[in-house]
């Protein structure tokens, strides 16, 4: 469950980030993940709580976004959705593809009082 430290990283970042600002506190967070960033969504939610108690993000607002993953197939330049990295171009069934999103793990905004 590498989730667990994913959320302290996440913790991390916005601690380094208050600080900078000056920062009491964190009103909220968005985040956004990407569907092939490897992050299961009810394990992050399991270990939040656990990972923020006692911090800044404790009552902090969580905001996530989920980036669909597309691909574009490098034989006939198909742009498609993907749920697996092994996912074939639905057009000319080709495995050579280059990820265009969905890898996301990142912090996109925060904000402090």
């Amino acid at each position: 469950m590498h989730e667990l430290s994913v959320a302290l990283g996440i913790l991390k970042i916005a601690e380094n980030e208050a600080a900078k600002a000056n920062a009491k506190q964190i009103e909220s967070i968005e985040l956004e993940i990407g569907t092939l960033a490897g992050i299961e969504f009810d394990s992050l939610d399991f270990v939040w709580s656990c990972a923020v108690k006692d911090t800044i993000l404790e009552h902090a607002k969580r905001e996530i976004n989920i980036i669909n993953a597309k691909a574009k197939c490098v034989d006939c330049n198909t742009v498609f959705d993907i749920v697996n990295h092994y996912d074939s171009c639905p057009n000319c069934s080709s495995n050579f593809k280059s990820i265009l999103q969905g890898k996301e793990l990142r912090v996109k905004s925060l904000e402090v009082l």
